[in-house]
C-alpha cells in the first residue's frame, strides 16, 4: 500500500509551503479589515471550484459522460459547502462553516497522509496534458489551501455541540445517498461500491462467499459510515486549537 511517490513528494510538499506563505501574507494584509472582507479569498476559491467542475462536466458530456464523474463523493462536498460558506449569510451559518471546515481539514488530512489515495502520481504528470488530471490535482490542492486560509482569516466556526452534531450528522446523511447511489449505479462514490484500500478491499471480497454480497455490501457501508463519520468528528475536534490560536484583533 503506497501512501507516497517521489512525485507526490515532489509537488504536494512544495505546494503546501507556498500555501503557509500565502496564508500568512493574506492574513498580514487582511488582519484589520472587517470579516466580508477577510472571506474574499474564500469567495475566489469557491468560484474557481464551480468553474473548474464546470469545464468537468462539460469536457465529460462531450467525450461520452462517465457516472464517476457525478459530484457524489466525499471530496465533492466541498464543492457545495465552499460556496455555500463563501455566501450564505442565514441563521445556520455557523454550523456551515463547521461542516466546511470539518471536510477541508479530513480532505486535507488525507492528502498529506496518504496522497496516493486521492490522486495517483500519473494525475500529476498529466497536469498539463489531461483536463480530468489538472482537475483532481487543483481542486484537491485548493481545498488545503480553503484550509489554511480559514484560521489565518479567523473565519474559524464556533465549536460548539450544535456545530459538531451538524457535523456528524451531515457526514451520516451524506454516506447513506452515497451508498444508495454507488450500489444502484454500481459506481464507486465515496469508496462505497469497493474499497481502493487494498487490505480492506481483501476483506470485502473475502466475506462475499461467506455472507453473500447484498448483506457483505450492507455490512461494509455501514462500517464505512460509522468510520467516515468518527474520522469527520476527529478532524473536527482537531479544529479547536485553531480557533484559539486564530483570533484577529480589528
Amino acid at each position: 500500500m503506497e501512501l507516497w511517490t517521489p512525485v507526490h513528494a515532489a509537488t504536494l510538499l512544495p505546494a503546501a509551503a507556498v500555501m503557509i506563505l500565502l496564508s500568512l501574507l493574506l492574513r498580514k494584509k487582511l488582519k484589520n479589515k472587517p470579516f466580508e472582507t477577510r472571506m474574499i479569498p474564500i469567495k475566489v476559491i469557491a468560484v474557481i471550484l464551480i468553474l473548474i467542475e464546470v469545464g468537468k462536466q462539460g469536457l465529460s458530456l462531450i467525450q461520452g459522460y462517465s457516472l464517476y464523474h457525478l459530484p457524489f463523493h466525499f471530496c465533492s462536498l466541498l464543492l457545495f459547502m465552499l460556496p455555500t460558506m463563501a455566501f450564505y449569510r442565514g441563521k445556520h451559518r455557523n454550523n456551515l462553516f463547521a461542516i466546511t471546515a470539518s471536510l477541508c481539514a479530513a480532505v486535507s488530512f488525507l492528502m498529506l497522509a496518504y496522497p496516493c489515495l486521492i490522486y495517483s502520481s500519473d494525475n500529476i504528470l498529466e497536469f498539463f496534458t489531461n483536463y480530468f488530471s489538472f482537475h483532481t490535482v487543483f481542486f484537491h490542492n485548493l481545498v488545503l489551501l480553503a484550509l489554511m486560509l480559514i484560521p489565518a482569516l479567523d473565519l474559524m466556526p464556533t465549536m460548539d455541540k450544535a456545530a459538531q452534531r451538524s457535523v456528524g450528522l451531515f457526514i451520516i446523511v451524506f454516506s447513506v445517498v452515497a451508498a444508495i447511489l454507488a450500489n444502484l449505479l454500481q459506481t464507486n462514490f465515496h469508496n462505497m461500491y469497493e474499497c481502493n484500500v487494498p487490505i480492506i478491499e481483501s476483506v470485502r471480497q473475502a466475506a462475499q462467499p461467506v455472507l453473500g454480497y447484498g448483506l457483505t455490501q450492507i455490512i461494509y457501508c455501514a462500517g464505512l459510515t460509522v468510520i467516515g463519520t468518527l474520522f469527520v468528528l476527529g478532524c473536527y475536534q482537531l479544529l479547536r486549537p485553531f480557533r484559539r490560536f486564530s483570533r484577529i484583533d480589528n
